[in-house]
């Protein structure tokens, strides 16, 4: 036999044995996971079901759903366990406390802005077209809005407003 018909072969039973490791290591990560579960401890269900483990036994696992009230689901039923802020932030809304955190601005305007006491700033500068016609344009389009305002006071509304009720 030559090696050029046994290559896709080996190539073959290469791939199925890389995938059928990986998934041997998610189970076994998985099942660390379920192992270190602990009353007290918020799970999610792999149905999407966010509880409060109250007991943990060998196949199942004591669920408290909501106050009160428990339920018995099989140990391969949890998704994931959850740290206590991630559980407290999804089902309770609980933020958890950032004052140790520097606080970082959304967009550098604060880094350009003049500090008080300082020089004030320069003058911003235009970059739009400035031709004689748009000059013209711009007099009669400012001149509309001027009128436009007016009249809109006079009504007693604003842009946006209808007069349905």
């Amino acid at each position: 036999m030559n090696i050029m018909t046994l290559l896709p072969f080996i190539v073959l039973i290469g791939a199925m044995f890389l995938m059928t490791r990986s998934a041997k290591n998610k189970q076994r990560q998985a099942a660390q996971m379920r192992d270190q579960m602990q009353p007290g401890t918020g799970v999610r269900t792999i149905g999407g079901m966010y509880a409060t483990v109250k007991e943990v036994s060998d196949d199942s696992v004591l669920l408290e759903v909501a106050p009160g009230v428990h339920a018995i689901y099989a140990k391969n039923a949890i998704g994931a366990v959850l740290e206590d802020e991630e559980y407290n932030r999804i089902v309770h809304g609980i933020e958890p406390d950032e004052s140790d955190t520097p606080v970082v601005p959304d967009d550098a305007s604060s880094l350009t802005e003049a500090a008080e006491g300082d020089a004030p700033a320069e003058k911003k500068i235009d970059l739009g077209k400035d031709t004689a016609a748009d000059s013209k344009a711009g007099a009669t389009d400012a001149a509309a809005k001027a009128e436009k305002t007016e009249d809109a006071k006079r009504d007693g509304k604003q842009d946006g407003d209808a007069d349905a009720k």
